[in-house]
């Protein structure tokens, strides 16, 4: 590794739900600050059983299982750790329990910088992506705290602040970082090909509720509907948008003249 990539000796944790999350929603990041050095964990939160057309549960899940370590592999991710929580039912876990769970993950891997759902994003319809948010939310300043699963430090799993967050947002957030992904947009559209079964079930939903027009292949589908659904900003096609929250601007703000 070039000793002077600004993200040596970092590492990141992308937090969400589902296995397609962290490609669909933030690709692009996750390419450019593995590309910068840094060393990166994806911690999946759901078990997935629900994201597939005409399949068992159980054929679901470990389908899923396997595409999303092709991908992460693919990435440069260094593990995948799942919790298997009831796919659509986090609403039904207790956050204290996955609070807990991403609290001794931090401290083990020593997090620094974590990307996951927006907890304050508006109009989220899907309970798995904002308990995981507020989950993610309590525990990146918990895990810092001496006294919050003080049993840890006797494991040698000692207190581990998170100093940076990149939030992402479905719906009306309040951003202050759009990231260009012009030059990584094409390995971003590879990895989320490589989610077959849930982007199988995308597909077939929509074709057979006719919600949007009938699209030649699931190239052009990806394409329109997850690349270049968002209009262009500011002469950019292809970009991402985070409420960014660091104790200093990192690499990538700066490139992007944003804070």
């Amino acid at each position: 590794m070039d000793e002077n990539l600004p993200g040596k000796d970092k590492i990141f944790a992308a937090v969400f739900p589902h296995s397609d999350d962290f490609s669909i929603s933030v690709g692009g990041l996750i390419i450019k600050l593995l590309s910068e050095g840094m060393t990166g964990y994806f911690i999946r939160t759901s078990n997935d059983e629900m994201d597939s057309y005409d399949l068992t549960a159980g054929e679901t899940m470990f389908r899923i299982e396997q595409e999303t370590r092709a991908v992460a592999e693919f990435f440069g991710i260094r593990h995948v750790y799942d919790f298997n929580y009831k796919n659509h039912y986090l609403d039904h876990a207790l956050v204290t329990e996955m609070r807990h769970r991403l609290i001794t993950l931090f401290r083990f891997l020593k997090v620094d910088t974590v990307i996951s759902f927006d907890p304050w994003g508006h109009y989220e319809e899907n309970p798995d992506h904002y308990i995981t948010a507020m989950a993610v939310e309590q525990a990146c300043w918990m895990s810092g705290r001496q006294l919050d699963l003080p049993e840890l430090k006797d494991m040698g799993i000692l207190p581990h602040f998170v100093t940076e967050k990149y939030y992402f947002a479905r719906g009306a957030q309040e951003s202050n970082l759009v990231l260009d992904i012009s030059d990584v947009v094409d390995k971003k559209a590879a990895a989320i090909e490589m989610h077959q079964t849930p982007i199988d079930n995308m597909w077939k939903e929509r074709i057979a509720a006719n919600k949007y027009p009938r699209f030649e292949d699931k190239k052009e589908f990806i394409r329109k509907t997850m690349l270049e659904s968002q209009p262009a900003m500011e002469g950019l096609r292809y970009y991402e948008k985070y409420r960014h929250i660091a104790e200093y601007a990192g690499s990538l703000c700066a490139q992007n003249g944003q804070e």
